[in-house]
């Protein structure tokens, strides 16, 4: 079985490596439909191309990952577009960095609401239909920070913690519906999340740029080089294949080591 004409949902792929999982997907033949936040013009530039350039549909949904109502309107919407959804990648995330005692009770809500929960909504919503058709793959970009932690960041490694949960208890109780559900766990991927992050970790750290990047987010890599997005797509392009289909409730790591200690 090729995956040509099967449908993808993905969130949060407007840039990095949700895009990466767009367009390694839209390689193999699938539909995709893209969400995530950016200016207007760029992200029907990305659409489009997806489109040109490997003559796959690609649609768009703007839904705000904090918020239920929108997920399940962004599943209808892949719904009503392609037919059905047969691949659901959860990857929306946001990152905020700072000690517990002055974590914002905001930041802590929306980081639970948009790293975690949006996979449960979302997974709920397309799960009827990938039993109905006896065939599904879910992908859930976890974190090395789903396996370790890293201090001045309790709500993103509570999340990743949580999905990686997550996505054994759905393997279990889709294990018989040919739906398999994984997670993928990277290392520090050179993406805008990681980049925007820097200047906390610097005020929270005391440090230089060059600093954060070889002494806080390489240092965790043996390999001390981040890993790219297109690796951890590629990733999940197997994973959505034949050869991966007795792959359940696995999380994989592609962090240069760093879970290896």
């Amino acid at each position: 079985m090729t995956l040509k004409s099967k449908t993808a949902v993905i969130t949060g792929s407007t840039s990095g490596i949700g895009l990466a999982y767009a367009r390694a997907l839209a390689a193999e033949g699938v539909n995709v439909l893209i969400n995530g936040f950016g200016k207007p013009e760029d992200i029907e530039a990305e659409r489009a191309k997806l489109e040109s350039d490997f003559g796959v549909k690609a649609v768009y949904s703007p839904a705000d990952m904090g918020r239920p109502d929108q997920i399940a309107e962004m599943v209808t919407l892949g719904k009503s577009t392609f037919g059905t959804v047969d691949i659901l990648i959860n990857n929306a995330g946001i990152q905020h960095v700072a000690p517990i005692e002055t974590f914002p009770i905001d930041k802590w809500d929306q980081i639970i609401a948009i790293n975690m929960s949006s996979a449960f909504h979302a997974m709920r919503a397309v799960i009827p239909m990938m039993k109905a058709q006896g065939w599904g793959r879910i992908i859930s970009t976890a974190s090395a920070h789903s396996l370790t932690a890293s201090p001045f960041k309790s709500a993103y490694v509570t999340a990743k913690h949580g999905l990686a949960g997550l996505t054994k208890t759905a393997a279990l109780e889709l294990a018989t519906f040919k739906i398999t559900v994984n997670c993928i766990s990277p290392g520090y991927v050179w993406t805008p999340l990681v980049e925007n992050q820097i200047p906390d970790t610097m005020k929270a750290r005391g440090m230089t740029r060059e600093q954060v990047i070889n002494d806080v987010l390489l240092v965790a890599q043996p390999t001390k080089q981040f890993v790219t997005p297109e690796q951890v797509a590629a990733i999940a392009v197997f994973l959505c294949s034949d050869a991966a289909a007795q792959i359940t409730g696995a999380n994989i790591s592609a962090d240069g080591g760093w879970t290896a200690a």
